[in-house]
Parts: structure tokens; C-alpha cells; sequence
């Protein structure tokens, strides 16, 4: 099995009042495992509306594979890899933002909803190696 070049993927979504908990967990749990769990935290918005917020550390191998499996299904994969030196920070950080309303549906595409968060290894710990390293999984997961 090829290597996971990552120390753990983070994602996360908010469920604002005006939205349905299951089904806005539904949409996170497209990316991740079965059974699976989250982590739930409940906050109150400027106008005192309930915001909840839904996450998940993936932190092993198989897991993270599961994770870019799916992300492997993005029909903008070309334009990720393209875009890969403005979306790793100099902390090694990898991000993306990903469609709630279409991975409710069990899609995968890019949008706004829930946020991807993949600390990549680098050693050393520099942007170019983390791109490459980020590029390296991404490009595995794509074959």
C-alpha cells in the first residue's frame, strides 16, 4: 500500500438553525468511514440562533486513504493539483472546501460547507516539500 503523506486530516461543518443536524452530518459522513465518530459542539450565533458544529480527526492510514478516495472522485482534481502551492500554508497545512449540499447527496465537489484541513509531512518542514508530498497522495489516490 502506498504511504500516507499526512499526520491527520480534520473536517468540519456548521449546522445553523435553519438546517437539519442528521442530514447535515449525513453530508460530513460521506467522507469519512463507517461508524465513524464526530465531534459535536454546540455555539450560539451573533443573534443568539444555535450553531452547532460538526468535526472529525482522521489519523490513521487507511482512514486518510478512505478520505482521498473520495476526494479522488472531484471532477476538478486537475485544478486542485494546479492550485496546490496557494492551498498548503507554510505550515504544512492542506486545505480545501468541499460542497455540503452535494455530499448531503453523497457527491463530492468543491463549494462551501465543509472544510478539509490535512497536515502533510514535510521534512524538513517546508511549503515546496509539503506541496509535493500533498501532490504525491493526491496523484495516487487519482490512479
Amino acid at each position: 500500500m502506498p504511504r500516507v503523506p499526512f499526520h491527520y486530516i480534520d473536517l468540519r461543518t456548521f449546522c445553523y438553525a435553519t438546517e437539519d443536524e442528521k442530514r447535515v452530518e449525513d453530508a460530513l459522513r460521506a467522507f469519512l468511514p463507517e461508524e465513524f465518530e464526530l465531534d459535536r459542539m454546540e455555539n450560539t450565533g451573533h443573534h443568539g440562533d444555535r450553531i452547532v458544529v460538526l468535526s472529525a480527526r482522521v489519523e490513521t492510514a487507511d482512514e486518510m486513504r478512505y478520505i482521498l478516495d473520495r476526494l479522488a472522485e472531484l471532477e476538478e482534481i486537475d485544478r486542485i493539483l494546479e492550485e496546490l502551492n496557494e492551498r498548503v500554508d507554510d505550515n504544512c497545512s492542506f486545505f480545501l472546501r468541499l460542497n455540503k449540499q452535494a455530499a448531503f447527496k453523497n457527491e463530492v465537489e468543491l463549494g462551501a460547507g465543509i472544510t478539509l484541513r490535512a497536515k502533510v509531512e514535510a521534512y524538513p518542514a517546508k511549503h515546496e516539500t509539503a506541496v509535493e508530498n500533498a501532490r504525491e497522495a493526491l496523484e495516487q489516490s487519482c490512479s
